[in-house]
Formats: C-alpha cells, sequence, structure tokens
C-alpha cells in the first residue's frame, strides 16, 4: 500500500485554481484503494507569512472545509492540523538541521527568490525546505505530488532522509515525486495566472451573487456584440472550456465565432457551468462551516491517528540517534 502525502498551507480558502490543479486530482488519487493519503494543512509553514492568530484559524477552517466539501474521506486517510503535532514535526526538523549544510538551503528556490531583500526573509522561510522535509519523513510516505516548481524541494527531502540514513541507520523512506505533467494552469481573471497574490481568483465557495460579481470582472476585449469572436484568446472561453463537455464547448465556440453573442452571455454561461458542477461540493463547505464543532472533531480524530504514526517514526529515530 502506497503512502501519499500532500500539504496545504493555510494562507486562505482554496481557489477554482486550486481545486482543478492540485484538490481534484488529489482527492481521485485518495479513493484508491491502493494509496492511503496524509493530508496535513501547513499551519506551521503559514507562519512564514500569516501573523494574525484570527486570520490563521479562519483559513485553516476553510481549508479543511474545502477539502472534506472535495471528497477527501477523513476516515480511510489522515486529516490533520500540521501545528498539533508541532512538537513532533519540529523535533525532526531539529535532526535534519544537524544534517543539513547551508548552501543547500541558501540555494532553495523559497529563499533565492528573496534573497535580494534579505530583510524580508525570516529564518522560518530560510529553514522552510527542513521543516517541508520532516513533515514528508515523519510519515514515511512515498510519493509527494508536487508542482514543477516545487520539485527540488522534494529532491532536498529525499537528500535529508539519505543523509540520516548513512549517519545513523535505516530509518526514513526516501520519497519519490509524483508529477502530473499535464496539470492545469488555471488563468486568473486578469490572464496570468490564478493566484491570491495576484489576487485574481474565483472562489467557487462564494454566494452566487459575489460569485457572479467576481467573474463579471474577467477581462474582455472591445469587441461589440453582434461580430464574431476569437474563442481561443478569449479567458471566458478558456475557464469555461476547463469545466464543460465537449458539446458545450462546441456550442460556445460557434456562438463565438457566428457574433450575436457577447461576452456578457459569456460570463453568465461560466457561471452556470461553476455552480452546475460544483454543486454539491458548494453544500458541503456551506454544511461545514456551518458546523465548526464537526469539523473540529473530524480534525482531531485524524490527528489521534496521525500522530501514532509519527510517534513510532519519531522513536526509532530517537532510538538510532542515542537519545532513547
Amino acid at each position: 500500500m502506497a503512502k501519499i502525502l500532500t500539504g496545504i498551507q493555510a494562507s486562505g480558502k482554496p481557489h477554482l485554481g486550486n481545486l482543478l490543479g492540485a484538490i481534484l486530482p488529489a482527492v481521485e488519487l485518495s479513493k484508491k484503494a491502493e494509496n492511503t493519503s496524509f493530508l496535513f494543512i501547513a499551519d506551521l509553514h503559514s507562519m512564514t507569512t500569516v501573523k494574525n492568530a484570527e486570520t490563521m484559524i479562519a483559513n485553516t477552517k476553510a481549508v479543511a472545509a474545502v477539502w472534506l466539501a472535495c471528497g477527501f474521506d477523513a476516515d480511510k486517510n489522515y486529516l490533520y492540523r500540521q501545528s498539533r503535532l508541532a512538537g513532533l514535526h519540529t523535533e525532526l526538523m531539529w535532526y535534519l538541521n544537524c544534517l543539513t549544510p547551508y548552501p543547500m538551503l541558501a540555494n532553495a528556490h523559497s529563499f533565492k527568490d528573496k534573497s535580494d531583500s534579505l530583510s524580508d526573509v525570516n529564518a522560518g522561510l530560510f529553514t522552510y525546505p527542513v521543516l517541508q522535509a520532516a513533515d514528508i519523513l515523519l510519515y514515511n510516505a512515498d510519493f509527494v505530488p508536487v508542482g514543477k516548481d516545487q520539485k527540488q524541494h522534494l529532491e532536498m527531502s529525499r537528500d535529508m532522509a539519505a543523509a540520516f540514513n548513512r549517519t545513523y541507520g535505516e530509518c526514513f523512506v526516501e520519497p519519490q515525486s509524483l508529477i502530473n505533467e499535464n496539470v492545469m494552469t488555471i488563468p486568473g481573471i486578469d490572464g496570468r495566472k490564478m493566484s491570491k497574490s495576484y489576487d485574481n481568483y474565483i472562489d467557487i465557495f462564494l454566494p452566487e451573487k459575489a460569485l457572479y460579481k467576481i467573474i463579471k470582472k474577467i477581462e474582455t476585449d472591445s469587441t461589440p456584440l453582434e461580430e464574431p469572436k476569437n474563442p481561443d484568446t478569449c479567458l471566458v472561453f478558456i475557464m469555461y472550456s476547463l469545466l464543460a463537455s465537449a458539446d458545450e464547448i462546441s456550442e460556445m465556440r460557434s456562438n463565438y465565432e457566428n457574433g450575436g453573442y457577447g461576452y456578457g452571455h459569456a460570463k453568465k454561461a461560466l457561471l452556470g457551468i461553476i455552480l452546475d458542477r460544483f454543486s454539491e461540493q458548494r453544500k458541503q463547505y456551506d454544511y461545514f462551516t456551518q458546523n465548526e464543532s464537526e469539523l473540529e472533531i473530524i480534525l482531531q480524530n485524524g490527528e489521534a491517528k496521525a500522530k501514532e504514526v509519527a510517534t513510532e517514526n519519531i522513536d526509532k529515530a530517537r532510538k538510532l540517534i542515542g537519545f532513547a
């Protein structure tokens, strides 16, 4: 049986890009009988950017609610908050810190991308890859789904596992990356990659009127309603195509090319396809956000299960080091 591990930062409610690019594929992977999935909310990692306690709590609940709403089975798998097992995660992080050379961390993308302004780099950001490695190795995950931009950090986790095993004896699995070469890049309402940092995302869990207000902001050109339009250069059509059936896409393409079909019509169609495609997920999300006590029980149960796995592995590491 393969162990698959995924960590999601508590930086805000997941948006349409997160759902299509990561969440829904990961949920499908977790449903396979041969897999056991460890899904943790990386609230310790989120501390590098999120400094407000209320925001952290709200974000954590939102992330958990979205994953459950999208069909993640917390009984079959593991759903937990990293912070509730912080002692185990940070203990292993320290062991790995003592085996990790400075140049490796200085070369990490998470640090180099901000190294031109070192005053903005905290120690947590610099040692981010070590905590990430601890998150993975603590559960002896076999596979970690990552985007191409995260491949380097996964390779560093492998290096840290190998360094520990060479130094103290066999203890940790060297995890493999799972990279979906067909992963979709979802455009935001301004044409750039959909991202919270660009504030160009679509939150599909908003009430209908608020959701439509965001969709109406999608940038389009000034082609008059009566004239034909190029669907392949239109953000609305591109987003619609990611969600609609082949017949629906073909029909909208014809509407664009024949003229007499405005961008307002297309935006209403996009709203309709989102409401239809994610109808059940929206209902479930509302349920979990309105029943926080049930959400809390699910998380606590997951944390109890995860603690058993993590404790077994950290105990083995302690003995190998000479601490037990």
